[in-house]
């Protein structure tokens, strides 16, 4: 086996195998590293998985809704190790699949953990070791870092993995908590949230923050927040968790808050407070490479200020999204290969939440718009003005949608409710292609469908919906 390759990627997950398999198409001879399993935390832990056990949750919830349908059904109950078993069985399977097409790329794959050993000439030495031990040194001009983060860890707050856990606890649990206290309302936080109170659970949030989804558009997060209130689950926003305390089988906690102090007792916790980069153990204080706050500094073709190295993904910063680091793996290695990508553009990239409802955004919401110094026209439209949504009982959304009043460029847009992670991606490609609301007017949309909300809310922004 040669021990020298074009590229080196580090981290098998969405931005690292991708950059691989792009790579390879390119003609590359590529050499992947990866310690723990291919997929990431995305396919194995994160993305993949955690969307398994929510279509269950859905399931669930819809057997309680089917008087509303015209059916009945008598002791309806569920199997939760089967649930988890086939969330875990579709993470295997896509796992497999990432290896098969690493395989057919002729990627050379390397089970271990990476770390830069200095230079050789113009190339970067990559020792690789496996419990402890080197099993092997490679050679590269380029790597690319693509190690990911983890779920951050606060004092008084940390995961046991038994009574307070991490999303790997909260995704193969033994047995449904009765009561369960959420940490943090981003996306991972409200979809377990969403799971476990479909599921059946009593469900307490805690956020910090003034407001529940803080990257949202605030109208979207309120509406989010009555929906999920609607549905049992207890908010606290404004919220400062106080110590965890033990006990053999539940936690009990004090949480302050604007409405005062309340002492909470729960059988689980899941702390979702954001996440730190992997840059441990790297080899990165032998570089140029700069870290902020555990992020590896990129330029805007993932670029580190060391030559020949770049770092895409996670461990690159936020968006903390697979299809960001997707994203910048394929930018990267055509940058690698002297091809002219463009760079990405963080307001082009959609931002989804699976929870029950959904919620999507791209760009800017309308109070960043309005900041940033434009005059913007808002357009709305409720899903409940929807024949489609209607007739699915699904009338709980809404789609929002931000224009420049000069330009008739698309500013932002924002929705919440059924199938919304599908349906953004219309609007993510009327940014990316540089749409204005003319464009968007005269487009035809399907009937009867619930993506009409979008082109309703584009007439609405403009004065010309038909339907409210």
């Amino acid at each position: 086996m040669s021990d020298t390759f074009d590229l080196i990627v580090v981290g098998g997950g969405p931005g690292g195998y991708v950059a691989a398999l792009r790579a390879s198409q390119l003609g590359m001879n590529v050499a992947l590293v990866e310690s723990t399993h291919m997929g990431g935390v995305c396919l194995n832990w994160g993305c993949i998985p955690t969307k398994a056990l929510l279509r269950s949750s859905e399931i669930h919830h819809m057997l309680h809704e089917l008087g509303n349908f015209g059916f009945s059904a008598e002791n309806v109950g569920f199997d939760l190790s089967k649930i988890v078993g086939r969330s875990r069985s579709i993470a295997r399977r896509m796992g497999g699949g990432i290896a098969h097409l690493l395989k057919k790329a002729k990627v050379t794959t390397f089970d271990g953990r990476a770390k830069l050993a200095g230079r050789a000439g113009e190339a970067h030495k990559v020792s690789i070791s496996k419990d402890g031990a080197e099993i092997a040194t490679i050679l590269a001009p380029h790597v690319i870092l693509a190690t990911g983060a983890r779920g951050r860890q606060l004092p008084g707050l940390e995961t046991d993995g038994k009574l307070i856990w991490g999303a790997r606890e909260a995704m193969t649990p033994t047995e449904l908590p009765k009561r369960l206290l959420v940490i943090g309302s981003g996306a991972i936080g409200i979809e377990f949230a969403s799971f476990y109170r479909n599921m059946g659970s009593e469900v307490t949030i805690a956020e910090v923050a003034d407001r529940i989804l803080i990257a949202e558009d605030p109208e979207i997060s309120a509406m989010a927040r009555k929906s999920f209130e609607k549905q049992g689950m207890k908010i606290i926003t404004g919220a400062k968790v106080g110590p965890l305390n033990k006990s053999e089988n539940e936690v009990s906690t004090t949480i302050e808050s604007a409405a005062g102090s309340i002492e909470l007792t729960v059988d689980r916790v899941i702390c979702a407070v954001g996440i730190v980069g992997n840059v441990e153990d790297l080899g990165l204080e032998n570089t140029s490479v700069k870290v902020d706050r555990t992020h590896i500094v990129v330029d805007g073709f993932c670029r580190t200020a060391e030559p020949g190295l770049y770092a895409i993904g996670d461990v690159a910063g936020a968006p903390w999204l697979a299809h960001k680091a997707s994203h910048e793996a394929v930018i990267c290695v055509e940058k690698i290969a002297g091809r002219s990508p463009h760079q990405l553009h963080p307001l082009n990239i959609p931002g989804c939440t699976y929870s029950r409802p959904q919620i999507a955004s791209v760009g800017m919401s309308e109070e960043k718009a309005l900041a940033a110094g434009h005059k913007i026209k808002v357009g709305r439209f409720p899903f409940i003005a929807n024949g489609k949504a209607v007739a699915m009982g699904e009338t709980d959304g809404m789609v929002k949608t931000v224009f420049d009043a000069s330009t008739g460029e698309l500013l932002g847009a924002h929705m919440i409710g059924a199938e919304v992670t599908e349906m953004i991606q219309g609007y993510v490609i009327a940014r990316t292609s540089e749409l204005t609301e003319a464009e968007l007017i005269e487009t035809v949309f399907p009937h009867p469908t619930i993506s009409e909300t979008m082109h309703e809310s584009t007439l609405a922004a403009f004065d010309g919906a038909l339907h409210i």
